[in-house]
């Protein structure tokens, strides 16, 4: 008697992971959100004048984007005028180390 079972089956990514990165990348804006929010840079004005050619709506629609993935959060005060901040959440952290590790090794790759 042949045993047909198959010891090893093709692998695919994480889907909800894999979609977050593949977004990211899509977005040139968000790896330097994520550096704004490093340097404490959290208020959407103060992200557009921090940043040559970001406008306010394609900020907004990178914003969006990583708070729906849970990458970021969004802080309303009440407040007038309205103060609206933005931090990165615990998931977000271990995401962005993530990137980072992607870097490191993008950098062993051209060494």
């Amino acid at each position: 008697m042949i045993n047909n079972e198959k010891l090893f089956s093709r692998s695919s990514p994480p889907e909800k992971s894999a979609r977050m990165l593949e977004s990211v990348f899509r977005c040139k804006w968000s790896l330097t959100v994520y550096q704004l929010l490093a340097e404490n840079i959290n208020r959407p004005g103060e992200m557009v004048r921090s940043v040559e050619g970001l406008s306010t709506k394609v900020l907004n629609d990178c914003l969006r984007k990583n708070i729906e993935f849970g990458i970021l959060k969004r802080i309303e005060y009440n407040e007038v005028p309205p103060k609206v901040e933005y931090v990165v959440t615990p998931l977000g952290e271990k995401f962005i180390r993530i990137l980072d590790q992607l870097k490191e090794l993008q950098g062993e790759m051209n060494a």
